[in-house]
C-alpha cells in the first residue's frame, strides 16, 4: 500500500479542514444544538454552509450531485468532517443518511432514486433505518426480526414495532426492514408521514449529535405497495450488508475525527497548564497518556485506510470492517477518556468540547454491532478457516 496522499486528496482534506475550523466549529455552542441533536433549522443552515462549498454528499456520485468519492478518499474526508460534531451533519455524510444514500444508489431502482436519493443527497430530506427491535425481537442477532410485512394484493401491509431508530423525528423517508408471512426478510421504503407510521415517543440517550435523536416507532398497518420494495423481495438480509460494512468504517472515520479533536484539545492544555513548577505535560503520568493517545489514533487510521482500501477493490469486507469497527470504537473511546482525564475538571465540564465528544462516542461501542459480537464474528471466520478477501460485493 502507498500511503502518499494524493495532491488532489491533499488539497481536498485541507479544503474541509478550513471549512470545518472556520464555518462549522464556531457553532458549536448555537442554542440549537438540543438533547435530541440539532434542531432542523440549524441542520438547514449547516446543510447550505456546505452546499455553498461544494463539499455536500460526498459519498454520493456525481449524478446526484456528490463527489463520488471512494471508501480511501472517505476516510481522508470523513475524519476532518468528524473533528466536530456537527462537521457530519453539515457536509451531509452523517449516520443514517449516509449509509442509507449509500444502499439507494446501489440497489434501488430508477424511480425510487428519484424520488427519494435525490432530495437526500441534495439535503432537502432526512432518513432513517428501521431495523433494531425492542425485546423479543431483533437487536445485535437480525435472525429474531419480529416486524411482519403481509402482502395484500398489490400492497405489503407492515406491523411491528422498532426503537433505536435514529433520525425518525423528522425524517422524510424510512428504510423499513420487515419478515414476510413466509420467512424472508425484505426492505422496503415508505413515506415518514404515511398512515400506519407512529413515532411513539424520543429517547433519552448519552449522545446529542445525531438529529432526530433515537426514537421508538410502531409501524400499524402500514401499507406500502410493492413497488416500493427496495431491491428484491426476501433479500433484506443481503442488502444489509451492503449497507452495512461501508457504514461501519465511515463510523469509524468520523470518530476518528472527534477523538483526534480531544487528543488536540488536551495536548494544547498540558503545553499550557502549569503544574508542580512545571508545564502540565513534561509530568510522566501526563505525558504518557498523550503518548498512548498519539499511537491509538495511529493504530486506528491503518486499519481504516486498510478496510477503506479491501472496499475500493470490490471486497464486501465483512471481516476486515468487524476488525476495523473493534479496534476504532475501542480506541478511540480510550483516547477521549484519557483526554478528559487530562484536562481534570475541563474534562467533565462543557468549558471544552471533549465532555461532548466523550458523551457522543460511546455508544459507538454498541450500534453496528457491539464488539462482542463482532469479536465472534471474526473468531467463527478464524476457527472456519475463511479467506476474508475471497468475499466479493
Amino acid at each position: 500500500m502507498d500511503f502518499t496522499l494524493s495532491p488532489e486528496l491533499s488539497a481536498l482534506q485541507s479544503r474541509v479542514r478550513a471549512f470545518i475550523a472556520e464555518e462549522i466549529v464556531p457553532l458549536e455552542r448555537d442554542p440549537r444544538c438540543t438533547p435530541h441533536g440539532p434542531t432542523e433549522e440549524l441542520r438547514a443552515e449547516l446543510v447550505a454552509k456546505g452546499r455553498r462549498a461544494g463539499l455536500l454528499s460526498s459519498h454520493v456520485s456525481a449524478e446526484f450531485g456528490g463527489l463520488g468519492l471512494g471508501h480511501v478518499a472517505k476516510a481522508i474526508f470523513f475524519e476532518e468532517a468528524g473533528y466536530s460534531p456537527l462537521g457530519p451533519v453539515a457536509l451531509n455524510i452523517a449516520a443514517p443518511d449516509e449509509g442509507n444514500m449509500h444502499l439507494l444508489e446501489a440497489i434501488a431502482t430508477p424511480a425510487q432514486k428519484e424520488r427519494w436519493l435525490r432530495p437526500l443527497a441534495a439535503g432537502e430530506i432526512r432518513s432513517c433505518f428501521c431495523m433494531t427491535e425492542p425485546p423479543p425481537g431483533a437487536g445485535a442477532d437480525p435472525g429474531m426480526l419480529q416486524t411482519i410485512a403481509t402482502r395484500d394484493g398489490d400492497d405489503y401491509v407492515i406491523d411491528g414495532r422498532k426503537w433505536f431508530i435514529t433520525g425518525a423525528e423528522g425524517a422524510g423517508v424510512a428504510i423499513i426492514m420487515a419478515k414476510l408471512a413466509d420467512g424472508p426478510a425484505t426492505m422496503f421504503l415508505a413515506d415518514m408521514n404515511s398512515p400506519g407510521i407512529v413515532i411513539e415517543r424520543l429517547m433519552d440517550s448519552l449522545d446529542t449529535c445525531f438529529p432526530g435523536g433515537h426514537a421508538v416507532v410502531r409501524f400499524d398497518g402500514l401499507r406500502v405497495p410493492a413497488e416500493n420494495v427496495l431491491g428484491e423481495a426476501g433479500e433484506g438480509f443481503r442488502y444489509a450488508q451492503v449497507r452495512l460494512s461501508p457504514a461501519r468504517l465511515t463510523h469509524c472515520m468520523r470518530w476518528l475525527g472527534a477523538a483526534r479533536r480531544s487528543h488536540d484539545v488536551a495536548s494544547a492544555y498540558a503545553r499550557e497548564r502549569q503544574a508542580f513548577g512545571k508545564a502540565l505535560g513534561e509530568h510522566e503520568g501526563v505525558g504518557f497518556m498523550l503518548a498512548d493517545n498519539e499511537m491509538d489514533l495511529h493504530v486506528t487510521r491503518l486499519a481504516i485506510w486498510h478496510c477503506a482500501w479491501v472496499l475500493d477493490q470490490g471486497v464486501l469486507g465483512k471481516h476486515e470492517s468487524s476488525i476495523a469497527k473493534v479496534i476504532s470504537s475501542e480506541a478511540l473511546w480510550r483516547i477521549v477518556d484519557r483526554s478528559v482525564q487530562v484536562l481534570g475538571g475541563q474534562g467533565v465540564t462543557h468549558e471544552t468540547i471533549v465532555a461532548r465528544i466523550f458523551a457522543d462516542m460511546r455508544a459507538f461501542r454498541i450500534y453496528d454491532g457491539p464488539s462482542e459480537v463482532h469479536r465472534w464474528s471474526i473468531a467463527r471466520r478464524i476457527l472456519r478457516g475463511n479467506k476474508p478477501r475471497a468475499e466479493k460485493g
